[in-house]
């Protein structure tokens, strides 16, 4: 029997993207004002996971922030564990958060498993918030 390494499609319903891309909003029309990272990252902070009382920007789970010229903002992002109860959702809900930001156009978030998330990933209020610190 061969084994293969755990992916986020493992763990998406059937009825999500083949290339596992959880995605939200549309383009904006031109000469709409972009959003600033700032915004953006705000928005990422009203996301948690259900287990942890901490917003996953604050986790260490956000990887890779663009925000494109056009409003776009492309997201790399991964989750304490491969196996983590709600991967087929999150990045569902970071997209539509992001999305729903004045001046954000189309939104795509990843997932990426390399390097792994750690602890050391982060903030110290974070840390402080869990007894880590």
């Amino acid at each position: 029997m061969t084994q293969h390494a755990s992916t986020i499609r493992d763990f998406m319903p059937l009825s999500s993207p083949a290339d596992g891309k959880a995605r939200a909003g549309a383009p904006l029309a031109s000469g709409t004002p972009i959003a600033g990272r700032e915004a953006v990252v705000e928005a990422l902070k009203t996301v948690h996971d259900p287990e942890i009382p901490v917003n996953i920007h604050d986790l260490g789970l956000i990887y890779d922030l663009e925000v494109e010229n056009d409003g776009k903002v492309l997201i790399g992002m991964t989750l304490t564990a491969p196996a983590c109860p709600v991967a087929g959702e999150m990045p569902q809900w970071v997209a539509d958060a992001v999305a729903a930001v004045e001046g954000v156009g189309e939104v795509e978030v990843s997932m990426v498993w390399d390097p792994p998330w750690s602890p050391e990933r982060m903030s110290e209020d974070a840390k402080m918030l869990l007894d880590m610190g």
